[in-house]
């Protein structure tokens, strides 16, 4: 459902069934924060139940779910990280703790 022709705003029910108005943030309205992060999510694949808690929580909607890319089947996180801020609350509203918060610098390190 939609906002009665509100942009960026949706309707979506919770588990027992009550339907909660939801605003949605434009991907990018912040600019391209990724380059200040100081701290990155990084997704355990095999921990993700694919529960969509992150995309839903995260407050930039940089939170792309892919179905089936799981190890399991499942849809999992992709995180766009070039405007990613490193806000931390996709991995705590992850129920599985399958999101992890890892310094940008050690990342980087691990990665190179």
């Amino acid at each position: 459902m939609t906002g009665q022709g509100r942009p960026g705003l949706v309707a979506v029910a919770d588990p027992a069934g009550h339907v909660l108005p939801l605003s949605l943030a434009d991907k990018g309205s912040a600019g391209r924060t990724g380059f200040w992060r100081t701290q990155r999510p990084v997704l355990n694949p095999d921990k993700c139940t694919g529960c969509f808690m992150c995309w839903l929580y995260c407050p930039e909607d940089v939170i792309d779910m892919k179905e089936g890319a799981g190890p399991r089947g499942q849809a999992i996180p992709v995180i766009d990280y070039e405007y990613c801020k490193g806000c931390g609350v996709c991995a705590v509203a992850c129920p599985t703790r399958a999101l992890e918060m890892v310094d940008e610098e050690k990342f980087m390190h691990e990665e190179g």
